[in-house]
């Protein structure tokens, strides 16, 4: 009898894998299975999958992609969780992320116009260094071209705090926000950029020739 109904929660647990482009874990899986009014535990959940081979694209070891714990200045929360804009080139938020190739990590500076929801300027670097998002601001600047009242948003990391990227801001009258301290909802829309992001990178794994 258990061996019939796993056998359907497999088949349940492949098809969600599947659209999420293999990138939801245990836990995701479980509240889409939850959202779909099948109750099941994390632990056989757990076992299915690793008995079953599903496993997530992103099940990586964790990388920090900020450092937080430095003497820098550190900005006000000047968004405070407000995500909306009423024309472009008045919030943008930035934040880094890592991207595992098979030759190792790369690290991605994003910076997205919270009007347009789109991005206008990036950098990939191998290191997480502070010309990173420098590189990654001075090209969304000089696309935008952005007037004065514009707000830069980001976590707390060092890269963010560095002199040089508070000189390159107050250069072209921009405001700095900052996140409070372990708080990741305060950069939230920039968490699900790059959740979409892997996703897309995932779909374009799975179209490539196998070697």
């Amino acid at each position: 009898m258990h061996q019939k109904e796993d056998k359907i929660l497999v088949e349940k647990m492949r098809r969600i894998h599947k659209e999420s482009y293999k990138t939801y874990g245990i836990r995701r899986i479980k509240a889409k299975l939850n959202k779909e009014s099948i109750s099941c535990g994390k632990n056989r959940i757990a076992r299915l999958m690793r008995e079953n081979g599903i496993f997530s694209r992103l099940r990586r070891k964790y990388k920090a992609t900020t450092h937080s714990n430095h003497r820098l200045p550190i900005a006000p929360n000047l968004i405070d969780q407000d995500f909306t804009a009423d024309r472009p080139n008045k919030k943008w938020v930035g934040d880094i992320t890592y991207i595992p190739t098979d030759e190792g990590f790369l690290y991605f500076s994003g910076i997205e116009d919270l009007f347009q929801r789109k991005l206008v300027g990036w950098s990939l670097g191998s290191r997480i260094t502070k010309e990173l998002t420098l590189k990654a601001l001075e090209q969304a600047v000089g696309r935008e071209n952005p007037g004065d009242g514009l707000i830069f948003h980001s976590d707390r990391g060092s890269q963010y705090a560095a002199y040089a990227f508070q000189e390159i801001l107050c250069k072209y009258c921009i405001r700095q926000s900052m996140s409070r301290k372990g708080n990741c909802y305060d950069n939230a829309c920039m968490e699900s950029f790059f959740s979409t992001l892997k996703k897309i990178l995932s779909m374009v794994e799975d179209l490539r020739p196998a070697k």
